[in-house]
């Protein structure tokens, strides 16, 4: 199954943050919004999909940062996470989910769904190379 993730970044560096809700696998644990890739669908195509949908947001500009091979029980995941660093309208939890702002370096890894904390890694490491 391939994942996408957006990581969007605000003008101060913050990235946004969504709950995982009850009922749901790792419910409770935070994550980068996004969602599964569309038969027939490219990953900026599916990408932009999934934050229309989930945030309300149409994406400007975005670029890959990592791709994680994860396997979660029986299933195999390949998460793709862009770098979100455009976008117009204000993201809005369509889907009920939680959403927080929070600078990448001070986000707690373990309370992030354990694939995402590769991908802060990722994003701390890009975000140190840049500053």
């Amino acid at each position: 199954m391939h994942v996408m993730a957006g990581l969007l970044l605000d003008a101060v560096g913050r990235v946004l943050l969504a709950q995982r809700p009850a009922g749901k696998q790792l419910a409770g644990f935070w994550e980068f919004p996004g969602g599964k890739l569309e038969l027939g669908e490219t990953p900026l195509q599916g990408l932009v999909r999934e934050l229309r949908e989930e945030l309300g947001i149409d994406v400007v500009h975005a670029l890959a940062l990592v791709r994680v091979p994860w396997r979660h029980d029986d299933h195999d995941l390949l998460l793709d996470a862009w770098r979100v660093s455009a976008w117009h309208g204000d993201p809005q939890s369509l889907e009920g989910q939680p959403l927080k702002w929070l600078a990448p370096a001070t986000v707690e890894p373990m309370t992030l769904a354990p694939a995402d904390r590769v991908i802060l890694t990722a994003l701390q490491q890009a975000t140190n190379t840049r500053a």
